[in-house]
């Protein structure tokens, strides 16, 4: 894409933006938004006519990447056919889009409730878990995140819950974090057997018989892109089945090739009883969500009413973009490409700047989808900025690597590496290289 700079109409989207818009997450008064004004592929360029390479792929999920074309214009011939249409009615576009996420599912999956985004399908998710099973409580873990709403943001286990505690039932434990180990482990498969033995306690101690699910992001995003080490999950299902409780997998995050897996649970040998997904069904490009529906709980509602629903569930602007973006996925390889850059570049590459620069505690993650643990001491792990905060080094980070056209994503004491998943090697190789520059600033702050 050739973009044309134009600073003036920049300043005035800036204006208009500091006097109209309220953000997300933020206090109000200090905010300076950076003013996007096109975007493709891998990249997308400032008003200035700066670019920038992509390695945050916005909220981690332009993972088809910007502006794909195939995407683009199924919206288009949607928009002209039939632009919106009231959901107890049939459509085709959501009927193919349903198919297939079921098909790419698991065999013991039957239908799909479409929401407007992750938030409200964890929301219906949970719902559809009480009712099934007659229970209430809901258990998910610390470090995690599960969207802005009520239940979401209660079964939330990051700072971001604590000024929303709303919603009632709702229990946290510890899942698996070997390199900050809340269970003392000294190996990955201690860990995995110890948070199990934490988890079958908590449910022992909370009720068999008063909790409805578990829900876990199958690769904690936000939260740390923590990889569940082995047999885990399986234990986490084999809990479930021994307890009565439903095991929603929140993919909101991970799934869709994130993790060089349609479904990220699919790199285990694991099947939950409900499948929560998003942003990465079409990258973003009209808002979505849905929840993948067992055979067993979609049987509940044959002839009970399911007591939710939303205007714009299945809207088919947003179905017939998941159609598209699936269909471009499968004829275009990018599934494969995902798990492609994780073990050949990233994986090898991240592990080479964390023996270069003593900053980088830890490497962790999947496909095109990881996570940097920075730390100022390698021995103790003391991290670079606090949980639930940020520091100079955090910042200067961010600076730096957006001076050199790379837009990064931080949080708390981690830079995660997540570009789109249709990334090149090229372009994976020119990002690495840019943080190689970059923590070569940072190793300053190291204190060990």
């Amino acid at each position: 894409m050739d973009y044309t700079a134009d600073p003036a109409y920049g300043k005035t989207v800036f204006d208009m933006d500091r006097e109209y818009v309220f953000h997300s997450w933020s206090a109000q008064k200090a905010l300076k938004p950076m003013c996007i004004a096109a975007a493709e592929g891998s990249y997308f360029w400032d008003y200035d006519g700066n670019k920038f390479l992509d390695f945050s792929s916005q909220l981690v999920n332009v993972n088809i990447g910007h502006q794909h074309p195939k995407v683009v214009k199924a919206i288009q011939d949607q928009a002209a056919l039939l632009s919106t249409i009231a959901p107890q009615h049939a459509n085709d576009a959501r009927n193919n889009a349903a198919k297939r996420i079921v098909e790419l599912a698991s065999p013991n999956m039957s239908k799909v409730f479409f929401t407007n985004g992750g938030a409200d399908a964890v929301e219906n998710a949970i719902r559809m878990a009480r009712l099934h099973t007659n229970k209430h409580k809901v258990l998910s873990a610390y470090r995690s995140y599960h969207g802005n709403t009520g239940a979401a943001i209660a079964a939330t286990g990051d700072p971001r819950r604590w000024p929303n505690e709303y919603a009632a039932q709702h229990v946290h434990f510890f899942g698996p974090y070997a390199y900050r180990s809340s269970f003392w482990a000294d190996s990955e498969i201690q860990e995995s057997e110890r948070a199990l033995q934490h988890l079958e306690q908590v449910i022992q101690f909370e009720g068999p018989n008063t909790i409805a699910c578990i829900i876990l992001e199958t690769v904690v995003g936000t939260a740390g892109i923590l990889v569940p080490p082995p047999c885990y999950l399986e234990g986490v299902r084999a809990l479930c089945d021994k307890y009565g409780i439903v095991y929603i997998a929140d993919e909101t995050m991970s799934g869709f090739a994130r993790t060089g897996k349609w479904f990220a649970f699919q790199n285990w040998d694991v099947e939950p009883d409900l499948i929560v997904f998003a942003k990465g069904s079409n990258s973003g490009y009209v808002p979505v969500g849905g929840v993948v529906i067992s055979e067993a709980i979609a049987a509940t509602f044959d002839e009970r009413v399911f007591p939710g629903g939303l205007t714009y569930s299945g809207h088919p602007l947003a179905a017939a973009s998941i159609v598209a973006s699936i269909d471009a996925m499968k004829e275009e390889g990018v599934v494969e490409n995902a798990a492609m850059i994780g073990e050949k570049v990233l994986g090898p590459g991240l592990r080479a700047l964390q023996e270069k620069h003593p900053v980088i505690g830890e490497v962790r993650g999947l496909g095109v989808f990881w996570a940097l643990d920075l730390v100022t001491n390698r021995a103790t792990r003391a991290p670079l900025a606090p949980y639930g905060g940020t520091s100079q080094a955090m910042t200067d980070l961010v600076v730096e690597c957006k001076a050199r056209g790379l837009m990064p994503f931080a949080n708390f004491n981690r830079m995660h590496i997540v570009p789109p998943c249709t990334i090149t090697v090229e372009e994976a190789e020119a990002g690495l290289a840019i943080l190689d520059d970059v923590f070569t600033i940072i190793d300053k702050y190291y204190e060990g």
